[in-house]
């Protein structure tokens, strides 16, 4: 069974001089399966094609890209899984700069769908903030680059089961996102979200969710967030393109006793959306 595929064929390595090895020089997106599709592919390409125009990538071919994932998606008996695209700018000399023309290296890697706990669904999730703060640059704001590190280092900043995401922020204070997640509060039946215009990654499902709840009629505004903010809010739900929505229950000292109805309405149109 295939779950490799690299430049269109069955391999599991690289060659030590590419980029995205070197350097990071590169960008991914993480896509959830329903039923041998591709869920909420045109946001995933739209942002793979906003993070190719801010790196100065060029970008594969759709229909050759397309082909491959259906190769995949083809070979699995599964309804749900993961499929991870990494694309980079390919093998190069030693140095940051890189050569007038590019070989892109695409990588397609196929992952069993994870097995989170239903409760997170139904009853929320606690979050906890972490120390590592997110840089600020226009350039690499809210697309896929392979530099993760600053998540890495958040991520690892907690072992325990007891919080299941972590909320970064800029050396400011401002709420951006989670390590592997949006963020959104719900005010007075108004939906708020942090802008992502200096850092943090603009998920696809948190843009599927800001066209349905304007859809509905909400009134949705991006902002900076301070944590004092958060934790005033009625609702607070996380986001992104696995899990779809999970409720916040707990955050910092502040606890929420119910799910609450905006959360349950996203969440419920949300499902509709993954069926579909």
């Amino acid at each position: 069974m295939t779950n490799i595929l690299i430049n269109g064929k069955e391999k599991n390595s690289i060659n030590i001089n590419d980029r995205g090895l070197q350097y990071g020089d590169g960008l991914f997106e993480t896509m959830a399966v329903h039923n041998g599709k591709i869920h909420l592919w045109e946001s995933h390409w739209q942002r793979l094609s906003l993070g190719c125009e801010k790196l100065s990538l060029s970008l594969p071919n759709r229909e050759l890209i397309e082909k491959e994932i259906a190769l995949l998606c083809n070979n699995n008996n599964e309804s749900k899984f993961v499929i991870k695209l990494i694309l980079t700018r390919g093998e190069g000399q030693r140095g940051y700069r890189y050569p007038k023309e590019q070989n892109i290296t695409r990588i397609l890697s196929k992952h069993a769908w994870p097995d989170y706990p239903e409760n997170n669904y139904s009853d929320g999730v606690a979050v906890c903030y972490c120390e590592t703060t997110l840089s600020e640059n226009k350039k690499l704001a809210e697309i896929k680059h392979l530099n993760r590190l600053e998540q890495i280092l958040a991520r690892n900043e907690w072992e325990s089961d007891e919080f299941q995401e972590g909320l970064m922020s800029t050396i400011q204070g401002n709420v951006v996102d989670g390590t592997m997640s949006n963020i959104f509060a719900v005010q007075d039946n108004m939906i708020f979200t942090p802008d992502l215009s200096l850092c943090g990654v603009a998920g696809v499902m948190r843009k599927t969710i800001i066209d349905i709840a304007k859809n509905k009629g909400f009134a949705v505004y991006e902002k900076e967030f301070s944590k004092s903010e958060l934790e005033m809010a009625d609702e607070l739900f996380l986001s992104n393109s696995i899990f779809g929505i999970w409720p916040v229950k707990m955050i910092g000292k502040t606890r929420f006793t119910k799910v609450g109805k905006v959360t349950k309405q996203l969440q419920e149109e949300i499902n509709k959306l993954c069926q579909s």
